[in-house]
């Protein structure tokens, strides 16, 4: 059941992500991936400040912001 909640999380990070990021959404795979890569990315730099959630919405909140990061990575990449 975890796996499941991790996945859904996962796919409204990435949806919200893409909404801030480039003002649309990534289709439904894209989102998931971009979220669930994001809620990676955002446990780790958590980690790195000592922080970590153990809620929905912090656990939102951090698969946002990885995502948000992922994003900004990726469209920096795709400038050069």
């Amino acid at each position: 059941m975890e796996i499941i909640w991790f996945l859904i999380i996962g796919l409204i990070a990435g949806w919200l992500a893409g909404q801030i990021m480039r003002g649309r959404g990534l289709g439904l795979i894209g989102n998931l991936i971009v979220g669930v890569v994001g809620s990676v990315i955002g446990g780790f730099l958590f980690g790195l400040i000592g922080r970590s959630f153990s809620s929905p919405i912090g656990s939102l909140i951090t698969a946002t912001i990885g995502a948000i990061v992922l994003l900004w990575i990726v469209g920096m990449v795709a400038r050069r």
